[in-house]
């Protein structure tokens, strides 16, 4: 038997965090003309744990914002990657927006050591991104990128403005956010032990 000391604890955000769309307003994904598929409507959304990483005495992970529409068989589609530092500032971003009716700005920050913190697949395979803008309409939230290389904003797709839909996405963010925290403490740990033992 493996010992459990050697091994992350399963994550399983996929099925902890799907939000059904279909009774709110429509929203959609792939708007913008560079896009790599036509338009597609959102009928529901979850996170995802793609990657976790100890490197240079620190604990890093990847994860992703998915979405599924019975346009593509319900096979679930990547609409952004972040790191661990992006999904409390963007919830709080998407309330303040919708909330306030006015467009907010998130700029994002690379470094040398990391230098992709966000990237988007709607117009390409894992397009870095220097900034996120939600513009708050009637009844939904425009998500829009801006590559680090770029002057251009692109459409990204969309996410529902109503209180229903905010209540449930903070409060999923906020678990997967607990489960995401909890994973870095792991494998931190896992991590140092490891080389301790090979030292």
């Amino acid at each position: 038997m493996a010992d459990a000391t050697h091994a992350l604890s399963d994550v399983n955000l996929e099925a902890s965090t799907t939000l059904s769309l279909k009774r709110e307003p429509a929203c959609f994904v792939f708007l913008c003309a560079k896009a790599v598929a036509p338009p597609q409507p959102i009928d529901a959304i979850n996170l995802d744990l793609a990657s976790v990483d100890f490197f240079d005495g620190r604990a890093s992970l990847w994860a992703t914002l998915e979405m599924r529409s019975t346009a593509s068989d319900e096979k679930p589609i990547t609409m952004l990657g972040f790191d661990e530092s992006f999904l409390r500032p963007f919830t709080r971003a998407l309330i303040e927006a919708a909330a306030s009716r006015v467009p907010y700005r998130m700029t994002i920050t690379v470094t040398p050591e990391r230098p992709k913190r966000l990237v988007e697949y709607v117009t390409g395979p894992g397009i870095s991104l220097g900034e996120i803008i939600l513009t708050p309409q009637d009844h939904v939230v425009v998500v829009s990128g801006r590559g680090i290389d770029s002057d251009d904003e692109e459409t990204l797709f969309q996410l529902p403005r109503t209180d229903s839909f905010l209540r449930a996405f903070a409060k999923m963010t906020c678990q997967a956010d607990h489960a995401l925290q909890d994973t870095l403490t792991q494998s931190e740990k896992l991590g140092r032990k490891r080389a301790r033992d090979a030292a």
